[in-house]
Order: C-alpha cells, then sequence, then structure tokens
C-alpha cells in the first residue's frame, strides 16, 4: 500500500510539474515600431512625413499612417526604412502581397540594417538573398528495375 502511494503520489507530481510548464506563458514578441530616417541622409520633408507616420502608426490608424509613409517613401525612394515603415501600414491593413514586396525592397536598399533584416515582419517572407532551389532526382523517367536505383 505505501509503495503505491509512492508511486502514485510521484505520477502526480510528474503530471503537475509537465503541466506547469506546457501553461507557462511565450515571451511576448517585441511590438513593430516604425524606423526613423537617417537624419542628413534623408530630406527633411521625408523625415517630417515619417515622423507624422509613426504617430498615426502607434495611434493605430494604419490608413493616415501608411498616407505618411508613402509621401515619405516618395521622397525618399532609395530609403529601407521609408519602404518598411510603409511595408508595415500595409500589412496592418492586411495587405500582405504588397507589404511583401516592400518588405523584401527594405532588405534590399538596407543590406547591412539589422532591425530591418531582423524583424519578425520580414521573417514569413524569407530571406531574399537566398535563391529558392528544387531538388533534383537523378532518377528522371528511367523505369527502375532490381538494384538499378541510386547508391
Amino acid at each position: 500500500m505505501e509503495r503505491t502511494m509512492k508511486y502514485l503520489s510521484m505520477i502526480l507530481v510528474m503530471f503537475v510539474m509537465t503541466t506547469a510548464v506546457g501553461c507557462a506563458s511565450k515571451p511576448k514578441a517585441k511590438p513593430l515600431v516604425p524606423l526613423a530616417l537617417v537624419d542628413g541622409v534623408e530630406k527633411p520633408q521625408a523625415i517630417t512625413l515619417t515622423e507624422q507616420g509613426t504617430q498615426a502608426y502607434q495611434a493605430k490608424q494604419f490608413e493616415e499612417a501608411k498616407g505618411f509613409f508613402a509621401q515619405a517613401m516618395a521622397a525618399a525612394p532609395q530609403s529601407g526604412q521609408a519602404h518598411y515603415n510603409y511595408a508595415l501600414a500595409l500589412n496592418a491593413l492586411g495587405d500582405s502581397e504588397t507589404a511583401r514586396q516592400h518588405f523584401l525592397e527594405a532588405a534590399n536598399l538596407a543590406p547591412g540594417d539589422k532591425t530591418i533584416w531582423d524583424s519578425p515582419a520580414l521573417a514569413p517572407f524569407g530571406n531574399p538573398s537566398v535563391s529558392k532551389t528544387t531538388k533534383e532526382h537523378d532518377y528522371g523517367t528511367r523505369r527502375p528495375t532490381m538494384g538499378g536505383g541510386p547508391r
């Protein structure tokens, strides 16, 4: 009887520990935040538009933010940060295909920007510098024979 109680209590302890680990909350992902344009490199107009877009984005006024970011991107078309911000607004509005194009453009325009490259927003769209390859089989259209397969 004592042995059975010991066995049951061990099972109960293991169950409680497993449940506690399984119910632990996951760490929260960093919120997506628009990036500031580089002062002195970009036009002052683009910087001002980006600041206005950032305020609208943080107020969850994504349509208004999209307009400001589009204007900033037009004023600074070679800015990876401008494309990234515009893509954030598009993504928040649900236009994921256009957002994808601008996230990838942002990554291409800012190859050394760790904030853009490590962004969780870019992750679903893959790494633009890695070309997709298809696996080629050497089987061709030959009919398999006994012992005739690849070694």
